[in-house]
């Protein structure tokens, strides 16, 4: 049964006698203070009414919330499920950037020395379909129209000099993790030491270690950047330390090419900390 709600100015125009009424057709269990007192009454009606109130007003917006939230976690697993994955980004150069979803090559930028302001150039089928005055914008566009699905799609295949470039991308990844240092005749640590090579023919990584002659396989990249951090370098010395006593002209292709990375890193640093 349901019964009205009184408001506390309508109990106050009441008399004593209607309270103690309304006090009993309503149900009220609230212990009156001053049966005396009509505020006492008006008091444990108001509170009684408070109370029934509190208790059914959470209904409705629970089982509102409860529908809401469920719509929630639909729209979050139905974007989870079609939402592209992160692009990765391979540089090439300065004025050349790829851009894979994958291995699939999506867009590239290049660098239009011709044109006067707007130089960054989105490409796509070796075709422009985008052009700004910085590289962030042309990068932004290939990110948002790539994520709504406008963005035209790469038909042709990637190229065997961009495989390579992939390659040493995931290289420069793992090695950086390790601060290691990539340079033309191998990878050294932070202390100038060479630990080796790492590669990939044919699909297949290999690692080959310091003194080493021959490769061995890994199973990823990750892998064989790995076996380089536990190379041996207690021993060994710097490379360059033994290069700069010995005469040039002693010097092998590959350790002319070692003490002349070493000689621009040093050059480098000096600039940096000048």
């Amino acid at each position: 049964m349901t019964h009205p709600t009184y408001t506390q100015q309508q109990l106050r125009s009441k008399s004593l006698d209607q309270l103690k009424r309304i006090y009993s057709e309503i149900g009220c269990t609230v212990e009156v203070s001053d049966k005396r007192c009509k505020d006492a009454w008006i008091s444990a009606i108001v509170n009684y009414q408070a109370s029934k109130i509190q208790k059914l007003t959470p209904v409705a917006p629970d089982n509102q919330a409860l529908a809401q939230a469920e719509l929630d976690n639909y729209i979050a697993d139905q974007a989870q499920a079609i939402a592209p994955e992160p692009l990765t980004i391979v540089e090439i150069s300065f004025d050349h950037h790829e851009y894979y979803a994958d291995d699939k090559l999506v867009a590239s930028i290049s660098h239009d020395d011709t044109h006067l302001t707007q130089r960054w150039v989105v490409m796509v089928n070796d075709e422009e379909v985008f052009r700004a005055n910085t590289l962030m914008r042309c990068d932004r566009f290939i990110c948002t129209h790539y994520k709504d699905g406008s963005l035209p799609v790469q038909e042709k295949e990637t190229t065997p000099s961009t495989t390579e470039n992939q390659i040493m991308a995931h290289i420069f990844n793992e090695c950086q993790d390790y601060g290691f240092e990539i340079l033309d005749d191998g990878i050294y640590n932070n202390n100038g030491v060479k630990l080796g090579q790492v590669g990939c023919t044919d699909g297949d990584w290999w690692v080959k270690r310091r003194y080493s002659r021959q490769q061995q396989y890994s199973n990823s990249v990750l892998d064989a950047v790995l076996s380089l951090s536990t190379v041996d370098t207690s021993l060994a010395e710097p490379v360059h330390k033994y290069l700069q006593d010995r005469p040039l002209e002693q010097l092998t292709t590959e350790e002319l090419q070692q003490l002349f990375n070493h000689e621009v890193r040093s050059q480098l640093q000096e600039l940096v900390t000048a």
